[in-house]
């Protein structure tokens, strides 16, 4: 006797079937790349981190997480290691000199350089056959997937979304 098992909830879409595989195949490689080292042995944490100081300037903890969408006790974990590494400071607020704000430091400036040109080689190696517009196509889409991620995980009354969507706010725009 044939038996047919009911559909699984949610298997009557394809295409979104598709895409949460597709994702979370993703996720996986991208999480095997970056365990295997080949990224310059600094993690998703720290490089966002860097990133962010590079591109905002010295900022205080509530700033930077702010920013980032974290937790502001997030950001003073993910800092502390990186602060004992030298790749940040923590420098006086001219405003108020009580206050103290993260800085990237030269030897932080140049360790983000270092893995940012590997992660761009990675990328550049990746992609090499495909066409410059459907490059240029893939990063429209992620950056739109993320903004929808962000979104999502903001919620509906968070405006953080709006300050970090603007033209000019990505890599490369």
């Amino acid at each position: 006797m044939t038996t047919t098992s009911p559909r699984a909830p949610g298997r009557t879409d394809p295409l979104h079937a598709r895409l949460q595989y597709e994702v979370a195949v993703l996720a996986r490689r991208l999480e095997q790349v970056r365990s295997s080292d080949t990224l310059g042995a600094l993690d998703r944490a720290a490089y966002l981190l860097l990133d962010r100081l590079e591109r905002q300037g010295p900022a205080n903890i509530k700033a930077l997480a702010d920013a980032l969408g974290i937790d502001s006790s997030t950001v003073t974990r993910q800092a502390a290691p990186l602060v004992g590494a030298a790749l940040v400071g923590r420098v006086r607020n001219p405003a108020d000199r009580r206050a103290v704000r993260l800085a990237l430091t030269p030897l932080g400036t140049e360790r983000l350089a270092e893995v940012r040109a590997g992660r761009e080689e990675l990328m550049r190696r990746l992609v090499q056959d495909w066409p410059a517009d459907e490059q240029r196509t893939l990063c429209s889409l992620l950056a739109r997937f993320n903004d929808s991620l962000e979104s999502y995980s903001a919620g509906p009354q968070d405006e953080r979304i709006q300050s970090r969507t603007r033209p000019g706010t990505r890599p490369g725009t």
